[in-house]
This record gives structure tokens, sequence and C-alpha cells, in this order.
């Protein structure tokens, strides 16, 4: 960045924005509306605001192809010469082609005013692809330690060398220094490819204010050291994974290559003698990520005169278009639908089952893309996906540690494979009901209790979810190297369903599972790690489970002694372009040669044999998207998320009745060693939330945004209803108090202004409605109010499981064969059933025998089991449910009462002898 931008400060709010593009094109917006003011004027609007702000733009546009040099250098000269209607027809052209992407495809964007041509790209398809649409643009980052002067004359030798063959086409942004090429980075989402040369210097002399705490959040103290081009390779790798990098240098290529240093770049040229092998290189990695080898075969697939044998008859379409009854299923879904199904897995199609083809490649994509070893399609959910993992790692006996709160596939999933679960109750949140996450202490606890009892060698994964469905998001490296330290060899299962966008996030990445285990990798083999650990074994010595400071004691494992082994599960339909229960089950096991045979077999099991084409399709299309776009989308949603927040919590009348909750209010403030209490809070920058995320052992997801709606009088379920009805705006998840908006890639600034409006005309009525009611609706709305936001139940911890379900009652761990009370309720001979409210309830809670669940029960909301099998229920529990005032609750029947195990078959079945026969 050169020193004649130094005086401005860029975009003064910067700092406030989660996604730089956005923060761009704000202030081009913002010029033009200037812009339009001063033709209208004649030139007597704000002509020093308008200088201003595009002095501000400056300094950020050297790091974009468009608008580019020349015509940057035009806007600024018509505002120089007041040349008013030039000026307001150039920034106008320009915002609205930063905001509707135009520029990526029509050439005109690029045109001066007064030229036609002016060395524009050519957006041209490829000259043997007649008929098919423009080709993807990208910019490529070129960071040369050349003079300014002979910038122009690199990108033009790049020009000239497309041909009318490529595929793609790209234009060249070119810096001088490490921090304007992370910084680059940072804000142009369009880079998909960076070529790093030798000898360039740290800075060109930025020493902008703003600008040097955006790097401070990227570039590490030791990146300032050593070789500048190998340092800015690793920097740019762990800011953006997805990014090709090329190494060119005048020093001896080959050493080069071979070094460490060349393990985060894609190739290294010898200078410049190449540019040729540069460009195909650069479309070549373009075109690895590009390219979608299932949806690309289906495609094919699909165009071919296939003659369709086998049992499907809607395969090619012609039962639904030749029938006189069903035509109108085929026009609404189109042809391709049809014609791209078959349930052959010859002909290029692969089996899911056994992929050895285009499966098994989009696979390995998906696995890079999310920064695992391997990954595995699923698609039948989540929900499946996880009961594969449970299947594959745990044998009968096991002992399994999962918070209580996780999704009903987890507890299932102990079921069929036998493992005992050790349920840990995560923190509550009584005022808005329901719960947050589990905390790292608790776990402690649990393994100790475990190790002080000999029986550590059965405990044998975690299961947490990642973020959960409130959006509490667990402090990943930090867990796992503190349960590593007491079981070296623990199995995790993070269960980030709701949270797989977030690799594509440079904040929020750090926080995933797949994020942890690439930082992990870097730190447990390093000298700095294994002084470290020398510290803290002198200091504590051997993990004693009787040392109870421990729990309190940032723990760190034996670097030798760890098995690095994770696996994470995303619903990739849930925050990613794929079709509904479209899944994935990614893997990162040191074990994994050990594994592999059982967890075929579970994926055997839990898999059709006739798995939707479309799902595996869409699987791969949306990692392609991810790859090449994520990042620009995601950074859009989160800053999305971030402005509805503010504009629900400011807004003078629709925070009179709702409220989204601030990660204050959500997490309590022992988890939040940063103090951070809000994302919009004043004076607070983007620098304050990333270190929250450093250092806080939970952070609040911005994309999962709690709405309260108890002060408008509303429970979560009549809310959404009434959103629904009334105003066509969806949400799925509600509590006593609230309901959850989720704010993902899909999302756009036209859906906030829907749903503020739609807030704003419910605030109007419900102040319509008190006004004309008189006193008697006030104290009525009060009274409703005070129901649903001060008279919330308590959340009922876990109890603990029968002891006839356990090998060891007195045991101080409350793990049980809960798959042996689930049977035994299958025959209704063994079960009781008590109404609710039945006096002996009350009665059997003070005297006993003890009341003891034969199902899962399962209130929606809050969404979790409070009840599982062979559970002893707690008059904490029945209070609950007698409060409960919620629709759904599955496995209970109001009509016969609670299902619970009899006496006498507890009695028989503790004296059965089958804790000798677990296993």
């Amino acid at each position: 960045m050169n020193a004649s931008s130094k005086s401005a400060e860029p975009i003064q709010t910067l700092l406030q924005y989660y996604a730089g593009s956005e923060a761009r094109v704000d202030e081009w917006r913002t010029l033009t509306r200037l812009a339009r003011s001063l033709e209208a004027s004649g030139g007597g609007g704000d002509l020093v605001e308008a200088q201003r702000v595009l002095r501000e733009l400056q300094p950020i546009e050297e790091l974009h192809a468009y608008p580019g040099p020349a015509l940057l250098a035009h806007v600024n000269d018509r505002l120089h010469r007041g040349e008013w209607a030039a000026f307001q027809r150039l920034t106008n052209r320009i915002s609205g082609a930063l905001l509707t992407n135009s520029y990526r495809e029509d050439v005109s964007a690029w045109a001066l005013d007064d030229e036609a041509e002016s060395a524009l790209p050519d957006f041209a398809p490829p000259a043997q692809g007649h008929g098919q649409s423009r080709r993807p643009y990208f910019e490529v980052l070129h960071v040369a330690a050349i003079d300014k002067s002979q910038w122009g004359r690199l990108r033009a030798t790049f020009n000239r060398l497309r041909r009318a063959e490529d595929e793609f086409v790209y234009e060249v942004v070119v810096v001088g220094s490490f921090e304007d090429a992370v910084l680059a980075a940072i804000f142009n989402h369009n880079l998909q490819a960076v070529l790093i040369g030798d000898g360039f210097p740290f800075t060109l002399g930025n020493d902008i204010p703003v600008l040097q705490k955006l790097l401070a959040n990227h570039v590490p103290a030791e990146a300032r050291q050593g070789d500048s081009g190998s340092a800015l390779a690793t920097v740019l790798k762990r800011l953006r994974p997805e990014l090709d990098i090329f190494l060119t240098t005048d020093r001896d290529p080959a050493s080069v290559a071979g070094s460490d240093a060349a393990a985060a770049v894609r190739r290294v040229f010898y200078g410049p003698e190449e540019p040729m092998e540069m460009h195909l290189s650069i479309l070549d990695g373009i075109q690895d990520r590009y390219r979608t080898p299932y949806f690309d075969n289906l495609k094919h697939y699909a165009a071919r005169p296939v003659g369709t044998f086998h049992a499907l008859p809607i395969a090619r379409g012609k039962s639904v278009f030749k029938s006189n009854w069903i035509r109108d299923m085929g026009e609404f879904y189109g042809t391709n639908l049809f014609l791209a199904e078959s349930s052959a897995t010859t002909g290029g199609l692969d089996s899911l089952l056994d992929p050895t083809g285009n499966i098994k490649d989009a696979q390995d994509l998906a696995a890079r893309a999310l920064g695992g070893d391997r990954s595995f399609f699923v698609t039948n959910g989540t929900s499946t996906a996880n009961k594969i993992v449970h299947q594959a790692i745990c044998v009968p006996g096991d002992i399994v540690l999962i918070d209580r709160d996780c999704h009903k596939s987890h507890h299932y999933g102990a079921v069929m494979c036998g493992a005992q679960p050790l349920y840990i109750d995560a923190f509550p949140i009584k005022k808005y009901s329901m719960y947050g996450s589990l905390g790292i202490r608790p776990i402690k606890e649990a393994l100790l209790t475990l190790k002080a009892e000999g029986r550590l060698d059965k405990a044998k994964m975690l299961v947490l979810t990642n973020c959960t469905f409130d959006g509490h998001v667990a402090n990943v490296e930090r867990t796992m190297l503190e349960v590593l330290a007491i079981k070296p060899d623990m199995v995790f299962l993070w269960d980030e369903a709701w949270f797989g966008f977030a690799r594509f996030s440079p904040f929020l990445r750090r926080r995933t599972a797949m994020g942890a285990v690439s930082a992990l990798r870097r730190l447990l083999p390093s000298a700095a790690y294994r002084e470290q650990y020398a510290k803290f074994k002198a200091e504590v010595g051997e993990i004693d489970p009787a040392n109870k400071k421990l729990l309190d004691t940032r723990l760190w494992p034996d670097p030798d002694a760890v098995k690095l082994r994770v696996y994470e599960t995303d619903s990739v339909h849930k925050s990613m372009s794929a079709l509904r229960q479209g899944s994935i089950v990614v893997v990162a096991d040191q074990e994994w040669k050990k594994v592999e045979g059982p967890f075929k077999e579970a994926f055997y099991a839990h898999t059709s044999t006739s798995p939707n084409l479309q799902i595996i399709a869409s699987l791969d299309v949306a990692r392609r998207q991810m790859e090449l776009e994520g990042y620009e989308l995601v950074g859009k949603a989160t800053q999305l998320s971030v402005e509805i927040r503010r504009e629900i919590n400011r807004h003078p009348l629709i925070s009179k009745y709702f409220h989204c909750a601030t990660p204050a209010e959500m997490i309590p403030a022992e988890y939040r060693a940063s103090g951070l209490e809000d994302f919009v809070a004043p004076g607070q920058s983007l620098a304050d939330v990333v270190h929250a995320l450093d250092t806080d052992e939970f952070f609040l997801d911005p994309s999962r945004i709690t709405l309260l709606c108890g002060n408008a009088g509303f429970d979560g379920t009549q809310f959404k209803s009434i959103l629904a009805n009334e105003h066509d705006i969806q949400i799925n998840k509600t509590s006593r108090n609230s309901v959850l908006v989720q704010i993902n890639i899909n999302n756009t600034r036209s859906d906030m202004a829907h749903l503020i409006k739609a807030l704003a005309d419910i605030s109007r009525g419900i102040d319509r409605r008190l006004a004309d009611g008189g006193e008697s609706a006030v104290k009525a709305h009060e009274a409703r109010v005070r129901d649903l936001v001060e008279d919330v139940p308590d959340l009922p911890n876990f109890s603990h499981f029968h002891a006839a379900f356990r090998d060891n009652p007195k045991s101080k761990s409350c793990e049980g064969h809960m798959r042996e009370a689930y049977y035994l309720a299958f025959d209704d001979a063994n079960c009781e059933y008590l109404a609710l409210n039945d006096p002996k309830v009350d009665e059997r809670l003070k005297k006993g025998p003890e009341l003891v669940s034969a199902k899962f029960v399962i209130p929606y909301p809050p969404g979790f089991p409070i009840m599982v099998p062979g559970q002893v229920i707690s008059q904490e529990i029945i209070t609950f449910m007698r409060k409960l005032d919620v629709k759904e609750i599955h496995g209970f029947n109001a009509a016969r009462g609670l299902q619970l195990l009899r006496p006498d078959v507890l009695e028989a079945h503790s004296g059965s002898g089958s804790k000798g026969k677990r296993r």
C-alpha cells in the first residue's frame, strides 16, 4: 500500500464489520448518494464528504482488480474537475456492479466513460463451448518486489496469456509487501490464487491504525521473521485454506520446493521464466476445486440414451411424462431430475456403499475442503452419520461420555451399540428454558472419577455438540487438550450438524473439530509445546484423581502419549447448498487402520442400498461452492446476522417487546474470560470478538439469534405461528419464550428488511391493543409476560440409572446399560403406567419404589430427553413435566401416563446375573 494513502483512515467503521467486502460496498453506496447530491445541486452538495469517502476507499481498492487503477483514477479525475454528471454516472455504475457482482461477467462495467475498450477482461465462453454461459471470473494476487510503476506491465503480461480455450478468466492484483498481501486476502473474496515472489518487504510504510489492528488478528509475531515468502504462504494458508499458493524464486528452486516451508504451496517456479506455465497452473488449481466428479458424471449420464431394466420406474421419466394422471409432477420438477435417476451402480455412477470412482473422488475433495483426512457422504442425515460413528467406535459395555441434551441420534446410537452413556449436564439457561453447552470442568470430573475407580480404560468416546442448536460454540482445542491429558487415546465425536459453514470463516474455523485438529498437529510436536508440557509436569506431576485442584487447573497432555482421534459430523444441508438429508462424516483418526473395518460395517448397516443420487450430487456441488466462494458467503452471512441483532435491539419500538439475546445473556460470565458481552456494543471492535474466540471457553455463534418474545406476551410456539401465518416467515426451533432466527448463506438484506418490518408491525399492533384495551388489557399483558419470563420451571438435570442397569451401583460415576432397559420395555408386560398427576407418583417419589422410565421422553421444546430408558425419575423431572405447556412430547402419551418399568421386573433383572454377561 503506497504512502500516498497513509493520511486516510480507511472506512472508520471497518473494525465493526465481519466482512470487509460488505464495508467496502457500503462505502461505495454512500459515495453514490453523495454523487447524486452533487449532480442535483450542481456541486452544491457535500463535496468535502465525497472527497473523504473516496480517499478512504483508495487503499482498499488497491487490493482489488475491479474497478481497477484506470477506472478509479477516472472517478477521482471527474470529482476533481467538478464533472458531476460523469462522476455520478461512474460511481453509480461501480457501486451497482459491486452490489450485484455484474462486473464478473459484464465487460461494460469495466469501461471508462469515454473509451469503449481499456484492457477489458474477456468473459466470452471458451471457443469449444458454444452456447454455454460466460466463463467464471476470479482474481489472482501477485506479491512482487518491483517498483509500483511496473505493476501495470505485470498485469498486462498475464492478460496476454489468456486463450480462447481457457475455461476461466481472471484479473491480477499486484501488491508489494507482506502486510498488503494479507490485507488483500482479508478484503478480496475474489482471490483464488496467490503468486509470491522473492525479496518483498514486510511493509511499504503502511501505518494506518485501523488496518494494523486488522493485521494483528491474522499475522503472528513469528511470521515477521525468517523467509518472507514461505512465512506469507503459511499465514495465507491458515487464513484462507482454499487458496492456491505458488512461489516464484530466484534462488535454487529445488531446495525451496523440498523445504518444509513449501508444504503450503501448490508449485514452485524459478523466477519469471515460465509465465504460460504459471497461467496454466493457476487455471489447473481452479479446475481442481471447480470439478464435481459425481455431479459432472451424473449430468453426463442423464444426457445418454440409456435403456433401463432395473427396479426404478421413474428413471428416464417415461412413466411420469407419458402418464395421463401425474404429468404435473414432471412439469413441476423438470426432465433432468428423472433422467438423472438410476438404481444402477455401473456405467460410471459408482456405489456409495463401496465407492471406487467418482464418489470416492468427491469424498476425497470434501475431506480436503473440510480439513479432514477422509470423509464419507451420508444421504439420510446427520442422525444416521452420528449412529454410524457410535457403532464403528464402541462395543457393548464401553462408556461414552455425552452431554445429556445432545441430539436424540446420539442416545439411540448408544442403544444400538450397547455403550453405557455417562450423562453430563450442560450449564442451564433457566430464563430461556434451554441448556447451554457442556463445560470442560464436569468432563474432567467424570474422567477423574473413572480413573479413581480404575475404570478409565472403559471410557471410549466423548460426544459433544458444537455448536448447539442455540449457538454455543466450544473451545475445541482446549477441550481436547485437557481431556487427552487424562486419557490420551480418547475418541472425540464432535456433532457439528449446525456448524459446517464455520470451516470457511477465518474467525470461526479455530472453533471447529478439524480446525482444532490442524492446530494440534502443529502444536504437539513443536519444541515450544514440549517446553510447556515439561513445565506443567514439573508443577503438577502425574494426573492424580485425588487431587481436586486438577479440576480448576489447565491440563496439558504428554505429546508422546497422545493419539489424536477425531470425528466430525456435519449436516451439509443445514448451512451449505445441499439437498435435505445431505450429511457427511469427516475423519482425522490416528488409529484409522484399526477402525476402518468396523466403520465400513457400521456404514453398511445404516446406509441404504438405494441412496438418493441427487443428494450425493448436491453434496459434491456444495463442496465446490464453499471452496470457491465460502469465504465470501459466510462473511456476508455473519455480517448480516450482526446487523439484524443491532437493528432489533436498538429499534425504539421493536425493542419494547423483542430482544436478540447477547453473548452475555446466553453464556455465564465464568465461561467468558474476555468479558465480551455483545457483538455490537458501542466502542467494541472486531478485535474484541477475535480475542473472545481465542480465549473464552464458550463463544456464541452470531448467526444463531435467540429472539426473545416473552415481553410481547407470546410463547415461542405461538410466535412461530404468527410469523408463519401472518408474515410468511418460517422459524424452526422455539423455547418457552423465544424463537431461533437462523442466518445462513441464503439470506440477504432484503430478508432482514422483511423480518424487521414484521416485528415493527407486530409491535405496533401490541401498542394499539394495549392502548385500546385500557388498564385491564395492560394488566393482562403484564401477567402473561410474568408467566413467560419470570415463572419459568427449573430445568431438570439427569438423575441416575437404576441399580439394575449399573455394573457397580455404589460407583460415584453414573453410567448405565441403557440398552437393557430399552429392550425390556418392548414387552409391555414389563411396564406399568401412571398418570402424571396421579397422587401415587408423589407417594412413590417420597417412599418408593423408585419410578424408572421405560423409554425416552423428549418434550419440544426444549428438545432433549428429560427421561431415558432405565433412568430413575426425580422430583425435579415431575415438576418440570407438570409445568410444561407444550403440545409435542415424544415418548409420552398423556392418556396412558408415564410408562415405567415395573419394580418386580427391575428386581428380577438385578438378580438375573446380567451384569456378568453384558459384554
